[in-house]
């Protein structure tokens, strides 16, 4: 099979290309270095070949506040992202199977986050443009599909983790469980104080990046025109993800302080995974609180690289 990867340089994709490669597909990989997805024309030179299936991964974003300082250029960026390849894709590579990267940051929690309402209410303020144009995503999706019988799955990701997450965020922000980590960890290693944003009672799922790599490669391949939550269905507060991370490495959890007046985001946001849980028995992400230890492991041996 031959496939088209965007986003291939990025957290999901350093993790889901060599998976495609181990399983013999031909896997054309590509970054912001090599197609820049804002200029329509830069595609045209992948028009010649014959993409069995496009994995759409890219996406122009950060984590922290990033959404609440950059908005217009969230909504400008994303749809011309977006945009510009299901136009290539309906008129070039109709062939082709698309598999899109929605987010949990799309739904509205007033509402159960199951797939039935992504569409629903209104993303948080903080998050409303960067989650509509993931809305959009899908609605172009389902209107290609709709006109010109084009086939895709809309992957639902929540925040992802594992060791790859670090890769080029030396001073950088980071989502929130990269975040914890990096400062729990260097408040051990360099005595510097660690301040978490938040009172500590905030919820957050995340889910390892080869579990949600592993079901999406499954789902890509068994599924079409459909939406669908990958995640493992709990959440935890940022206080028991930092305490984890505090015991692991033998850091005093007492010393952790959190900053009441610094951005949190949503108060809640775990999503509803029976959809998936019924299109993959048997399939179980690791629990978040376990599975974030080995790379707590790697980061305490690595901490002067982050």
């Amino acid at each position: 099979m031959k496939v088209l990867v965007t986003g291939a340089s990025g957290f999901l994709g350093k993790t889901l290309c060599p998976l495609l490669e181990k399983r013999g597909d031909e896997v054309v990989g590509i970054s912001s270095k090599t197609c820049n997805l804002l200029d329509r024309d830069a595609l045209n030179q992948f028009s010649k070949g014959s993409f069995d299936r496009i994995y759409h991964l890219a996406t122009w974003t950060q984590a922290g506040d990033f959404c609440v300082r950059h908005p217009a250029d969230q909504w400008l960026n994303n749809q011309k992202i977006h945009m510009n390849l299901l136009d290539w894709w309906q008129s070039d590579q109709p062939q082709a199977k698309m598999v899109a990267i929605g987010t949990s940051c799309a739904y509205d929690p007033a509402y159960s986050l199951e797939e039935s309402y992504y569409l629903s209410g209104m993303p948080i303020e903080s998050l409303f443009a960067y989650g509509m144009t993931k809305r959009m995503l899908l609605t172009g999706l389902q209107a290609l599909q709709k006109q010109y019988g084009l086939e895709y799955v809309c992957l639902v990701s929540t925040i992802l983790y594992g060791v790859e997450g670090f890769s080029g965020k030396q001073g950088k922000q980071m989502h929130f469980i990269f975040d914890l980590m990096r400062k729990i960890v260097r408040g051990q290693a360099f005595g510097e104080p660690v301040v978490l944003w938040g009172d500590g009672s905030q919820k957050r799922e995340a889910v390892d990046v080869q579990d949600f790599a592993a079901a999406l490669l499954r789902l890509a391949d068994q599924e079409k025109n459909e939406l669908i939550n990958i995640g493992e269905g709990q959440e935890y507060s940022i206080r028991e993800f930092a305490e984890a991370i505090a015991r692991q490495i033998g850091f005093p959890p007492e010393k952790i302080e959190y900053d009441t007046g610094r951005y949190v985001g949503a108060r809640s946001k775990v999503m509803n995974v029976e959809k998936m849980r019924s299109k993959l028995p048997g399939f179980t992400p690791a629990p978040a609180l376990q599975g974030i230890l080995p790379v707590v492991d790697w980061l305490k041996q690595n901490i002067h690289t982050v």
